[in-house]
């Protein structure tokens, strides 16, 4: 039998999965589910590839073992290297399966194919089934009956300019209250996607299995239909759009005195981009942010500036990783890689969005209702330890001794390193330490956060459980009869099975940035570029080149002739005979060997020094900088 945490409605029937086995009490054996494993596919996307005189179908899951075979007159004309959608034969007991394409999608390497290619690598779903497509599509418009009408105050929705799906919109005035003297009332409204996905419909039943949106460099694979995600469910500018508003007070010194949640009606003022406000607050103004800019704009800065005031009393963890955005041409080519931007209006919706986060969280446990937490846990003793030894390496310490570790603990930490070389090693070796945030009905807080409560509310449009919080508050505040159904729902299987989508689409996001650098980076092959090496391990060094940020690894067997020891702790690389070391953070020259836009993998080749030399040196040691190559040790 399966365990009650994850039941077999989570599973269709006849599905393969890999679990383990424990016995029990009655005789039996209870199943835990470790993965889902492929069925046999009737249809399946695969590279067009000659073998001697036949041509064959070979899938690009990775996991696949077996090969179709391509007769010429079920081709539609594609040629070897060509991705297809294609079709698996009936018949054959014996031998190959036979294969017919259905479409054709272009060179496996174009621009089109990475995405497609990532998506089927993590068995993410992207096809709607019919009877969600066909709930989403006769969606209408929501009544405004039972609804306070807020359409008259000008929210506004602030969103990147490649945005498609708007599902929060803010707007902030001064408190009137004597007794919250320079405090605000900031209102947070989010859509009410409730409305539209009902318990136990097609479109539920869908969103659960895919758990959230997946970005991706040239498209979403959305966890609603574009009928609802890009329309009904978008708070787009000028329409009425029905909501589930969060009225919060703040007090000057940015702490959460109130709330109040209401199901409501908007519509939206204006459509903003993040530099079109940022623009506006650095008096820059254009036809949309000029009619905004005083009554609107400016105090959402004000009560941003009090907000980020308790953030820094809380002593938020403070990191400050790169982050990687891909630029698509208007061919659908790589136009280019850059470090996402970091701008004050993004930390002001963050910033918004916690807030309305904490409010939700804290008026689900005012009505005692079932609540879908955002947890994230302190780091384990075993990270921790880890963390300090290396620390150590770099002339740092890290408190020991104290009963509980908290976020400033390691701010201090970030702060001393702040505009050294070694900063953001620092940073990636800090969030290295820390736990997993995950989904739970049950609180344990937010470390990062430095929350003692929090959920996620903010974002319904493309994540379940913000879906579930709203229809958490909807029956604890009788807002309607589309809430939690009255027997509740599994909340424990949903939360193991949302931290697992999660996981699953971060991933992907990584692996299509990981392939759409390698398309970028593949006119360089040969060329010389400098980096620093990210991470240390017994197969060799990962260097992250400068300009792109792609990883790319250096193998063992291309360092100079030597045995080299793999000092976990120290993150570094040691040659036993003659003492060159490699260590994370060190800045090399790499030569680019390859870039394989198919798997995302970069393989690299240090030139000149490449290390530190302990020790005297030795004949074929690593050449200066700027000339060729130690030669490999095979």
């Amino acid at each position: 039998m399966l365990p009650q945490k994850r039941s077999r409605a989570a599973y269709a029937a006849g599905e393969k999965v890999l679990a383990r086995l424990r016995p029990t009490d009655g005789g039996g054996y209870e199943a835990r589910v470790i993965r889902r494993l492929a069925a046999a596919a009737d249809r399946v996307l695969g590279v067009v590839t000659t073998v001697g005189e036949t041509t064959r179908i070979v899938p690009v899951d990775k996991r696949a073992r077996v090969e179709f075979l391509l007769a010429p007159e079920a081709s539609m004309g594609a040629a070897p290297g060509e991705l297809v959608w294609a079709e698996v034969q009936p018949g054959r007991p014996l031998g190959l399966k036979q294969a017919r394409v259905a479409e054709r999608l272009g060179p496996t390497m174009g621009p089109r194919s990475i995405s497609l290619i990532t998506i089927h690598d993590h068995d993410i779903p992207f096809e709607f089934p019919a009877e969600a497509l066909s709930q989403a599509e006769t969606a209408g418009s929501a009544p405004l009956a039972g609804r306070v009408d807020l359409r008259s105050i000008p929210l506004v929705t602030i969103d990147g300019e490649d945005a498609r799906d708007f599902d929060d919109a803010v707007w902030a005035e001064p408190d009137g209250d004597a007794g919250n003297v320079g405090g605000w009332h900031l209102l947070v409204a989010i859509a009410d996607v409730a409305h539209y996905v009902r318990p136990g419909s097609p479109l539920d039943r869908e969103a659960l299995k895919r758990g959230n949106s997946v970005y991706f460099p040239d498209r979403v694979v959305p966890m609603l239909p574009h009928a609802l995600s890009n329309g009904w469910c978008s708070l787009v500018p000028g329409e009425d759009r029905p909501c589930l508003a969060a009225h919060l007070w703040i007090d000057a010194d940015g702490g959460l005195l109130r709330h109040r949640f209401e199901r409501a009606a908007i519509r939206s003022a204006a459509r903003l981009t993040y530099r079109q406000v940022q623009a506006a607050r650095d008096g820059r103004f254009d036809d949309a942010t000029a009619p905004l800019a005083e009554a609107v704009i400016a105090p959402l800065y004000e009560v941003f500036a009090a907000l980020a005031r308790a953030r820094a009393n809380r002593g938020v963890l403070e990191l400050e990783v790169p982050e990687r955005r891909v630029l698509i041409g208007a061919d659908g080519g790589v136009a280019g890689i850059e470090l996402r931007e970091r701008l004050d209006s993004h930390k002001l919706i963050e910033e918004f969005m916690i807030a309305a986060n904490v409010a939700a969280a804290e008026a689900l446990e005012e009505r005692k209702a079932p609540a879908m937490y955002r947890v994230h846990d302190q780091p384990s003793r075993e990270k921790l330890e880890s963390l300090r030894e290396f620390l150590e390496t770099i002339d740092l310490r890290l408190p020991r001794g104290q009963g509980v570790m908290r976020p400033r603990d390691f701010n201090r930490i970030l702060a001393r390193v702040e505009g050294r070389p070694e900063a953001r090693m620092v940073n990636e070796v800090v969030l290295r330490s820390q736990a997993q945030a995950a989904y739970d009905p049950t609180n344990i807080g937010h470390f990062g956060l430095a929350l003692r409560r929090y959920c996620h509310f903010t974002s319904p449009i493309r994540r379940y459980a913000d879906l579930l919080v709203h229809r958490a508050l909807i029956r604890a505040f009788r807002f309607g009869d589309d809430g939690l159904p009255a027997d509740g729902e599994d909340f424990g299987r949903i939360a193991e099975h949302i931290s697992v989508t999660e996981r699953r689409a971060a991933s992907a996001e990584r692996d299509a940035v990981d392939r759409y650098t390698a398309v970028f980076l593949s006119e360089q092959v040969g060329c010389v570029l400098p980096g620093r090496i990210g991470g240390v391990t017994r197969f060799g060094l990962f260097v992250t080149l400068e300009g792109s940020g792609a990883d790319g690894l250096v193998p063992i067997s291309s360092l100079p002739d030597d045995y080299y020891v793999h000092d976990e702790k120290a993150h570094c690389l040691i040659g036993r005979n003659h003492g060159l070391t490699f260590r994370l953070g060190d800045t090399v020259d790499a030569r680019l060997v390859e870039a394989n836009p198919l798997t995302g993998g970069v393989i690299l080749e240090l030139m000149g020094a490449g290390g530190e030399r302990r020790g005297r040196p030795r004949r074929g040691s690593p050449l200066p900088r700027g000339r060729a190559p130690a030669r490999r040790r095979r």
